[in-house]
């Protein structure tokens, strides 16, 4: 990795007037444990590919990023936006002289950011031949007309029309953008602000590379793409055409860290580094001696191994510290999943005998013990689907969803016939057919670890174990779909809101946030009902009528909710992370490099 360093000090170097040389660039290095899919922001879903594309592409607002719990204002919108008093039409205006980064597919030309851009963005959300895993969640706002464009493409089986005008989504001017919705959406903001996803894309660019959109992201952003090694390296520079934008936040008066933050930077442009360079290295020891050593000068997510060697009873070690590290623990919105397909023959379905092998799994799964010895601490068991810090998330909430008994496990299994047939030590389906559980996993370190210890738990209840090992990016790819057994992932709040969580069981999205394909109607009921009200006692009741129904059915199995530490040499000052935006590399600073 040093040659590497060397390599970015030169081919940034350059000569000013008089021959003086420029200084050395401010270069962030740190490393993904997971690699990235691609960089079309209509299309990746994964966290690692959403973390690039959230530092390129922006969305008309954003999150404040020191205030907390949350706090939106304008980004690319001159201020923020307007909505009726029904929530069902929203205006958006968008400032002028804001421009995408210089790309060949302007010819030569600089492309200034209009409503159009948009309106070109979402509808190609739409689009059935992009297959979008952002669809499920704009299409449920309701934009007025947007569904019949679709509906059309797909019965016809032709393109998508964009140039289709529709009543829910126009420019009305150059700068100014009116949605209009079937229904309220009193939290249609959420979704706007998820730069990631529904940042501005350019037409021209789309249709410039065509099927290699993932290797062309041009955006409005504060960075830009300048070199990509798949699953290896990605190297992204300071926009050069970026407009003037200061550092400038607006904490809690109570928040001490926040305030020390905008004290020492309010007023500095943005970005006020030069380079970012992105390694993937998915074993934990090569990714956490990267660090030590000074490869890499953050650290983003402590591999829980090293958690004993940095973090000791939760502080930061002595001979880290010593060096000038820094360690940022905060607890994390997100959830950790047991995902089973539901529309497999052997697991699948809402059938008794069904619901009951999976709930028998569930209960023979000790996850106190995946918090203590796999995660070393760092997490604590998820009582239900929703995570920390969103909207209903309740924190006094307790159900049956981490309770561990392996007696009450081997009871069921029994009481609905999944018993041993033919006296080879491993239990049988009903019928007398094999029952063998398949888990698709990563041949990582730390799934292993996972792996080791769900075969162990399954095998102490007389079920029988294989794994099915391929990259995090194949096994992505073949989940969504449909082709796999049992899979486990992490699923991180996008917004505050805990209803983008309970779209991993909402039938319509099957396919897409609803990795386990599950359908039941009386939880899409519930679910479309929490979409219409405000937030208040009412809406509260439905998250945990849902909670409850998911944990009764079982798709998945709730695990953990983690809590993360991220590390940082003493060059590396600013980092604070989000609770659930994914930008931050234009509020660090970091120190220069001398060759």
């Amino acid at each position: 990795m040093k040659w590497l360093r060397l390599l970015a000090c030169i081919s940034l170097l350059a000569i000013g007037q008089g021959g003086a040389a420029a200084e050395p660039p401010k270069v962030l290095r740190y490393a993904f444990n997971v690699a990235e899919t691609g960089f079309d922001p209509a299309q990746v879903s994964d966290i690692y590919s959403r973390i690039v594309t959230s530092h390129i592409f922006e969305a008309p607002i954003a999150y404040d990023h020191l205030a907390r719990p949350y706090k939106l204002k304008p980004d690319t919108a001159a201020a923020m936006p307007e909505s009726s008093d029904d929530f069902k039409t929203w205006t958006i205006r968008i400032r002028p002289g804001i421009y995408f980064a210089d790309d060949p597919a302007f010819n030569g030309r600089r492309r200034e950011l209009t409503a159009a851009d948009y309106v070109y963005t979402y509808k190609r959300i739409y689009d059935p031949k992009v297959k979008a895993p952002g669809f499920s969640e704009l299409s449920e706002e309701g934009i007025l007309g947007l569904r019949e464009v679709r509906d059309a493409a797909l019965k016809q089986q032709k393109p998508f029309d964009y140039d289709r005008e529709v009543e829910g989504l126009k420019a009305i001017d150059r700068y100014t953008l009116r949605i209009k919705l079937k229904e309220p959406r009193p939290r249609l903001l959420f979704t706007l602000a998820q730069n990631d996803i529904y940042g501005a894309v350019a037409r021209e660019v789309v249709e410039a590379y065509g099927e290699h959109i993932m290797e062309h992201p041009v955006g409005t952003g504060p960075f830009k793409l300048v070199q990509w090694r798949r699953s290896s390296l990605i190297v992204l520079e300071r926009n050069p055409g970026f407009r003037e934008q200061f550092y400038d936040a607006e904490p809690n008066a109570d928040d001490a860290e926040g305030q020390a933050l905008l004290r020492r930077f309010k007023g500095r442009r943005l970005p006020m580094i030069d380079r970012v360079e992105v390694s993937i290295i998915e074993e934990p020891q090569p990714r956490w001696l990267s660090f030590l050593n000074g490869e890499q000068n953050f650290l983003w997510f402590l591999p829980p191994d090293f958690t004993m060697q940095a973090v000791p009873n939760g502080k930061l070690a002595p001979a880290l510290a010593k060096r000038g590290m820094r360690a940022y623990t905060v607890a994390a919105a997100d959830v950790y999943l047991l995902t089973y397909n539901m529309e497999h023959p052997l697991v699948g379905g809402n059938a008794p005998e069904k619901v009951a092998l999976r709930r028998a799994m569930n209960l023979a799964y000790d996850v106190e013990r995946e918090v203590k010895l796999v995660r070393r601490g760092l997490a604590v068991p998820a009582q239900t689907i929703l995570p920390p810090l969103t909207e209903g998330h309740d924190p006094r909430m307790r159900t049956e969803a981490t309770e561990y008994s392996p007696a009450k496990a081997r009871a069921l299994l029994d009481l609905y016939g999944y018993v041993d047939h033919d006296g080879d030590g491993w239990r049988d389906m009903p019928d007398g057919s094999p029952l063998v559980l398949e888990m698709s996993t990563q041949s990582d370190q730390f799934a292993r670890q996972l792996d080791e210890l769900w075969k162990l738990n399954m095998n102490a209840v007389g079920l029988k174990v294989v794994l099915k090992i391929a990259q995090w990016p194949e096994n992505l790819k073949n989940v969504r779909a449909g082709k796999f057994m049992v899979w486990r992932v992490g699923s991180t709040a996008s917004t505050p809101d805990g209803q983008g969580a309970l779209e991993r069981a909402y039938g319509p999205s099957v396919g897409r946030a609803n990795l386990a394909r599950f359908h039941l109607e009386e939880f899409d009921r519930l679910y479309e009902r929490m979409k219409l009200l405000p937030d208040g006692p009412q809406r509260d009741e439905l998250f945990r009528r849902t909670a409850k129904l998911l944990v009764a059915y079982a798709p998945y199995r709730m695990m953990v909710h983690r809590v993360l530490v991220d590390m940082a040499h003493p060059g590396v000052e600013g980092y604070r992370r989000g609770p659930f935006w994914l930008d931050w590399w234009q509020y660090v600073d970091v120190e220069r490099e001398r060759p």
